[in-house]
């Protein structure tokens, strides 16, 4: 059933790649696997998933070392500063940073580490309460901050939309965010490529992807329903 969740996503990806003439090799597809036990994992990867995203360091911290090692993590939950040290040298994407003391930790955990961490900035672009992330007006005055960092690499924005009945309705802050890339981009700051738009999840990756997402985090559609009282 997992096999057949992950290619349905897969083509599901294929379709609005191709509704809007773009290449699906363009889109990485993030598996998230936050609550989900092990064996789920290394089912999803067998099926070919090669990247997954989880909200806990913890949970990457536990799974870690059971799952193959050409796997890349990526950490797309709210990241607190004392947990930086733990997975610095162990993801290969950083999706929520949304701070400059989040940035100075990252860059002080990585130079111990002599690792560059390749990091996204969370952008609230809905301006939801609820959420963590930067407003739109805060990203570029934090890049100009942080782009001489010399162990993180700006990659470029994460959002997480509202969660809505009709994916439709989240178009317009898809939008948003992709423009707020371009115009970024369009300045050639040091260090700031703009190259990865991680936006897009169960519920609206298609629109998502349609707006100009290279990246799209699915977990529900890949996993299903998860079971928040058993944290594994």
């Amino acid at each position: 059933m997992l096999a057949d969740n992950l290619r349905q996503v897969q083509a599901n990806i294929e379709k609005a790649c191709k509704s809007v003439g773009r290449n699906p090799s363009e889109v990485t597809l993030v598996a998230v696997s936050k609550t989900k036990p092990v064996d789920m994992l290394l089912e999803a990867y067998d099926a070919g998933a090669r990247v997954f995203g989880e909200n806990k360091v913890q949970e990457i911290m536990d799974k870690y070392e059971h799952i193959p090692s050409d796997v890349q993590w990526h950490m797309i939950g709210h990241l607190q500063r004392n947990k930086v040290k733990y997975i610095v040298d162990k993801v290969s994407m950083i999706h929520s940073v949304d701070s400059l003391r989040l940035a100075e930790t990252i860059e002080q955990e990585a130079a111990k580490k002599d690792v560059k961490v390749p990091i996204l900035l969370e952008v609230n672009v809905a301006e939801e309460e609820s959420k963590f992330g930067l407003k739109m007006d805060e990203v570029l005055p934090l890049i100009l901050e942080i782009c001489d960092f010399r162990h993180i690499e700006i990659k470029g924005l994460m959002t997480i939309a509202p969660f809505v009945d009709d994916p439709e309705e989240n178009r317009d802050v898809f939008r948003k965010l992709k423009k707020l890339s371009v115009d970024i981009a369009a300045k050639n700051i040091n260090n700031t490529t703009m190259s990865v738009l991680s936006m897009g999840m169960t519920g609206d990756y298609q629109v998502a992807i349609q707006e100009g997402a290279t990246m799209v985090r699915v977990g529900t559609g890949i996993f299903g329903a998860r079971d928040y009282s058993v944290i594994h």
